[in-house]
């Protein structure tokens, strides 16, 4: 299962990060690691981007970073 398919109010933990290049480095580099624990906060009205709870703050990313992103529920 991959972070897009997550509702708002759903938690998770990530299991692993599969984008490459830029953007996974950006990912690792903003908390998106192995282990940490994600609660969707909310989509924006046309979807994209989703906002997310992470390590005590708040962060944004798109659908197409989230499908990267596998989850444990």
């Amino acid at each position: 299962m991959t972070l897009d398919e997550l509702k708002p109010g759903q938690k998770c933990h990530i299991v692993k990060v599969n984008a490459g290049g830029v953007t996974g480095q950006r990912l690792l580099d903003m908390g998106f690691v192995p282990g940490a624990k994600i609660d969707v906060i909310r989509n924006a009205p046309l979807v994209d981007p989703m906002e997310l709870s992470l390590k005590g703050y708040q962060v944004s990313i798109r659908h197409s970073e989230a499908k990267e992103i596998e989850i444990k529920l």
